[in-house]
């Protein structure tokens, strides 16, 4: 029923052994290197990124301080605009304060010597204030 041919089951092996050798030799020791490469290629970039992690910290840490020195630099602009400001405002004030106390010094100067201009004037003008005063009272 079955006749197995020693030729052809010879031959069979011959043309299957032939196509695993062809097949290792064209597709899976490329398959193998490629894969192997891969491999190397991952853990080369592993080992770049925690390296590349290492220096983002170390630069974080230098843009941190930076940012430190940044802020107490301003502070200290702050304040130094804020304490000029003060002084300049300080001289303003006090100057304004001098001429003010002048002008009024000088009003009331202005003042008493009106008041003594008044005075005269009125003392001169007594004589015709009791006439007129002597007339009314008379015409009553």
């Amino acid at each position: 029923m079955l006749d197995i041919s020693p030729v052809l089951l010879l031959s069979s092996a011959i043309i299957f052994l032939l196509v695993v050798a062809r097949l290792n030799s064209c597709l899976f020791k490329p398959l193998l290197k490629h894969m192997d490469d891969r491999d190397a290629s991952i853990k080369k970039d592993l080992k770049d990124a925690q390296s590349n992690s290492t220096n983002v910290d170390g630069i974080l840490e230098e843009a941190n301080h930076v940012l430190a020195e940044a802020k107490k630099e301003a502070a200290a602009i702050r304040e130094q605009a804020y304490t000029e400001a003060k002084e300049v405002a300080d001289a303003k004030l006090a100057s304004a304060k001098e001429e003010i106390e002048a002008k009024t010094v000088n009003f009331s100067a202005e003042l008493e010597k009106e008041a003594k201009a008044l005075k005269e004037s009125l003392v001169a003008a007594m004589p015709q204030f009791n006439e007129s005063l002597k007339a009314k009272i008379s015409s009553i």
